[in-house]
């Protein structure tokens, strides 16, 4: 049969999901310039499909511009498409950045940390998510037996990850029945994220191919384990030296460090609503479910918020500098990465901006936000906050995640879990 190939060009918006327009590839030279067409409120798309309240009406044109240094060709050399996709920014039609664009907003978080302190965030993100390819029998958690019925899907998964130019680290069978686990390797923060959204889009087409999907939903089934994302990260000075560990300073944190993550628990009431942004993710963070229930810094703790990792077999000072970071755990594949990262390298920038300290060891810490509404009544009160996002953006975030909200609001633990899962 007569083929052309095609490319299409992504953005991942407000609900996490990747969303964009194609076009033949014999045309991508004209298009890294023009890019394709968009309007504002098609960032206002909801998870489910419809537009259910938009601040732009039916006014405005912008364009999703392909970043050349985010292109991704995978072909599976089995018959199927090629999987030609490139991240990108959606711009005016003059070329400036959208001032809703979610990969600007990680974008300028970035420009803000260079500004405050010199200090850049290298991150990578942790993954989990289910895999309808395979049984789900008791004992799996961790279990060879688990990793070899997937099959095929981990070492396809694998291989066309390094093909789109992520470096893989683990692929596991997880703790839950039929869950697993990808990491991968640390990267600058906007291709962290970039890998991030291309990790997801490599198991799901990988999936598709065999005939099966992989379900990134927080909390896919009320009686199991949720499925979380977490940024692993850390701080660089401008010549690339590791820059958040220091023996001897509370938590072996570096001053700048410290800061950092005060800014980050201080603002997480606010944040929670941008990187755990579903009514479904208020099912995962829990107790006793191995999600974040606190706000809290903690060394070795996979309950804490922010999780001091461990340094292993390190030889030298340099080593366990070059491997000390910070694990970030209240968050999850509904969330776009950029926005996710963004609101945290906000966070940790105004903390060093303020010098913000860490909290005291001392008696109990607050609790997460217990719902979205929760989350997004501390949202719509920080003034800080806004500022990161501007007032458009703002508002449409906002709008976009209340009506989120209100829709689903009459749905039962199982019903929420199962409308999730069928889009994540």
């Amino acid at each position: 049969m007569i083929r052309e190939e095609l490319i299409f060009v992504v953005t991942c918006d407000i609900s996490g999901l990747a969303r964009g327009k194609g076009f033949p590839a014999r045309e991508l030279p004209l298009r890294l310039k023009k890019g394709v067409g968009w309007t504002g409120s098609n960032l206002m798309m909801s998870p489910f499909g419809p537009i259910w309240d938009t601040p732009f009406g039916t006014a405005g044109d912008f364009m999703i511009v392909p970043d050349p240094a985010a292109e991704v060709r995978v072909d599976f050399a089995d018959g199927s498409a090629i999987e030609h996709f490139f991240l990108g920014d959606i711009c005016n039609t003059d070329g400036s950045a959208w001032e809703c664009c979610p990969r600007d907003f990680l974008r300028r978080a970035i420009w803000q940390l260079e500004e405050v302190a010199h200090l850049r965030v290298i991150a990578a993100f942790e993954q989990e998510f289910l895999y309808t390819g395979t049984s789900d029998r008791p004992g799996d958690a961790y279990a060879l037996g688990a990793f070899r019925r997937q099959g095929c899907f981990g070492e396809s998964f694998v291989a066309a990850l390094r093909a789109a130019g992520v470096v893989p680290d683990t692929f596991l069978a997880e703790y839950g029945p039929r869950q697993f686990e990808v990491t991968v390797m640390p990267e600058p923060a906007l291709t962290a994220a970039d890998h991030a959204v291309i990790t997801r889009e490599m198991a799901r087409a990988v999936a598709h191919r065999l005939g099966h999907r992989v379900i990134f939903s927080p909390k896919p089934d009320p009686d199991l384990v949720g499925n979380g994302v977490h940024i692993h990260m850390s701080l660089v000075d401008a010549a690339g030296r590791p820059a958040t560990h220091s023996p001897g300073e509370p938590m072996d944190l570096s001053k700048p460090a410290q800061h950092f993550f005060a800014g980050v628990l201080h603002h997480m009431p606010a944040t929670c609503s941008i990187t755990a942004p579903s009514p479904v993710s208020y099912l995962r963070l829990v107790p006793n479910a191995w999600a974040p229930t606190l706000i809290d810094l903690v060394r070795q703790d996979r309950g804490a918020s922010l999780r001091i990792c461990p340094v292993f077999a390190a030889a030298t000072a340099n080593e366990v500098a070059r491997q000390f970071h910070v694990e970030f755990r209240p968050t999850d594949a509904a969330a776009s990465p950029y926005l996710a990262l963004g609101a945290v390298i906000f966070a940790g920038a105004d903390g060093i901006r303020r010098a913000l300290p860490l909290p005291a060891t001392s008696g109990a810490p607050p609790s997460l936000p217990r719902s979205l509404p929760d989350a997004l009544d501390r949202l719509a009160a920080s003034e800080t906050v806004a500022g990161w996002f501007g007032p458009t953006h703002f508002d449409a975030y906002l709008r976009f995640k209340r009506v989120e909200a209100e829709k689903v609001a009459e749905l039962s633990p199982a019903e929420l879990c199962a409308r999730y899962a069928e889009v994540y």
